[in-house]
């Protein structure tokens, strides 16, 4: 077996993860966090947020999965969350094109039709199903069609930063790579909002230093993020520092940084709505370089599309330093004419008139309103030049967007940490997991099943418990055996309760990663653990 298929058995072993729905006949693209992996995914994601919210100040919202058509569709969605699919007609596998071996099905050589999929889930909202939406394919959206509120709740000072955690979803054509590739998937993504001339970041100089493999059609170094910044490789300042950032994240939750490199997408890969980006991959030894981050560059894309679909202002307001005149064509309704001729319609029509933009002279203006179209002409309005004074600029805000896969992380948390020693002609499996991340934090064991050692250690795991510690009982089994289990899920400390404990109320704490063992008074265990654990 190669490493993937070890962890595979392990996780399902061990309660990390499970196929869905299996007693069925389980269904490709879904996996179940087992009690272990929901809390070592938990745990995981408690991370990323004391880098987006507690450093960077951003704030978390949650909104519905279930997405309306028009917002995708305004989005580029519909049209552009699409794969080139081929499918046999001998053995009816559906495949991406760009599987194909010689146009042929890669599995029993047969002719193919060749086709399209949009991977969204299509559903529909009400009971008669007149109002068509899909499964969200990403958080994100949920983020922009909120900014008018969420910019209120910044009080209306730029940069800010957004972030939600929840479920995505991709009709995948053919997931065939276990939680590599699912169709319900957990994401985490920042959305944040940087004037478009001034993507720089107020920390950039305390991370200019750190150094990343970089990869592009030009280059494929180590160099340090001022550096790139400086050659122009990355594009902005904001670009490089959540590069950065996800650096430190994934060192933090046990991802080896050399099996780590940023990969610059190519003109012809970008997504639809990018205008730089940068994938984090993760390099697995079946699957070679994975992306599991997307650190992009959005510009303006998503609020101006939709502002363009809705008519609702999603744009930023920016003070002047000093108030500046200017001199522009207007259109100045004669409200008069319209009062007689439109009556009740003529504010609205005369408010339309104002928002006019035009060069020169005009005679005629055709507005579109509630599904009317208005002639006007130069009897309801004069053009004019007007001198205004401006206090400042309205502006639509850019985006800079990490955003993480979740799932992806997870499984390269387990395989970068995993090991096998060899002890008395035995292999053991060893998870060397960050003590913080661990599921399990710390196992308890009595020497022997008797004179009050068991009543000794179940008290011991309750206070630990109590303290905010997960620690487990066990007593089955010698206590090499013990230690084993808990070798193989990652837990950090096995504390030992033995007939010195009666003596002097001390534990023998054993380290996972080196096997040292050390005795600490049975008081104090709960607080060394936590500091351990801050290491």
């Amino acid at each position: 077996m190669d490493v993937y298929e070890k962890i595979t058995s392990l996780a399902k072993r061990r309660g990390f993860l499970y196929p869905s729905y299996e007693i069925y006949g389980g269904e490709a693209g879904f996996y179940d966090y087992g009690p272990l992996g929901i809390l070592l995914k938990n745990r995981m994601e408690e991370v990323w947020r004391e880098y987006y919210i507690l450093k960077e100040k951003c704030y978390e919202i949650a909104t519905p999965v279930i997405t309306p058509y028009a917002l995708l569709k305004a989005s580029g969605h519909v049209d552009e969350f699409i794969d080139e699919i081929g499918t046999c007609t001998r053995c009816g596998l559906s495949v991406k094109v760009e599987e194909l071996k010689d146009d042929r099905c890669p599995v029993c050589g047969g002719a193919v039709e060749k086709g399209s999929l949009n991977l969204m889930f299509e559903t529909y909202i009400g009971a008669k199903k007149k109002e068509k939406a899909f499964l969200r394919p990403e958080t994100a959206q949920g983020i922009f069609v909120n900014f008018p509120v969420l910019y209120e709740f910044f009080r209306k000072k730029m940069p800010f930063g957004v972030v939600q955690v929840g479920k995505g979803f991709r009709n995948e054509v053919s997931p065939r790579q276990g939680i590599i590739r699912l169709r319900e998937f957990s994401m985490a993504e920042a959305e944040l909002f940087f004037e478009p001339d001034n993507k720089t970041h107020p920390r950039f100089h305390e991370v200019k230093d750190e150094t990343m493999h970089l990869v592009s059609d030009e280059l494929d170094s180590e160099m340090t993020a001022g550096e790139a910044l400086q050659k122009g490789i990355i594009g902005n300042e904001a670009l490089a520092y959540y590069m950065v950032i996800t650096k430190k994240f994934l060192e933090r939750v046990g991802i080896d940084t050399a099996k780590l490199r940023f990969r610059q997408h190519k003109r012809d890969e970008m997504a639809h709505y990018a205008n730089d980006c940068w994938d984090a991959e993760l390099y697995s030894d079946r699957f070679g370089w994975v992306d599991c981050v997307g650190i992009a560059d959005r510009s303006a894309y998503d609020l101006t599309a939709h502002m363009t679909a809705t008519g609702t202002d999603m744009r930023a307001f920016r003070k002047y330093d000093e108030p500046r005149k200017i001199k522009r064509t207007a259109i100045l309704p004669k409200m008069d004419a319209l009062g007689k001729t439109f009556r009740g319609k003529a504010k609205k029509i005369a408010d339309e008139l104002r928002k006019c933009k035009i060069s020169g002279d005009t005679d005629t203006v055709t507005l579109n309103m509630d599904g009317e179209t208005i002639e006007l002409d130069a009897t309801f309005f004069n053009v004019e030049e007007v001198e205004e004074t401006l206090a400042g600029e309205k502006f639509v805000p850019h985006v800079i967007e990490p955003s993480y896969g979740i799932d992806r992380i997870f499984y390269f948390v387990l395989e970068h940490n995993y090991k096998e020693v060899e002890k008395e002609n035995e292999t053991y499996v060893l998870i060397t997991l960050p003590p913080s991340l661990a599921p399990i934090k710390a196992g308890v064991f009595p020497l022997v099943n008797k004179d009050g050692l068991p009543d000794i250690a179940r008290e011991i795991e309750r206070e630990l418990r109590d303290g905010g510690i997960m620690a487990i009982y066990d007593e089955s089994g010698s206590i090499g055996r013990r230690y084993a289990r808990m070798d193989e899920i990652g837990t950090p400390f096995c504390i030992t309760v033995d007939y010195q404990t009666k003596d002097d109320d001390t534990v023998t704490v054993r380290f996972r990663d080196t096997t040292e063992q050390v005795r600490i008074e049975r008081g104090k265990i709960t607080e060394w653990i936590k500091k351990e654990m801050e290491k």
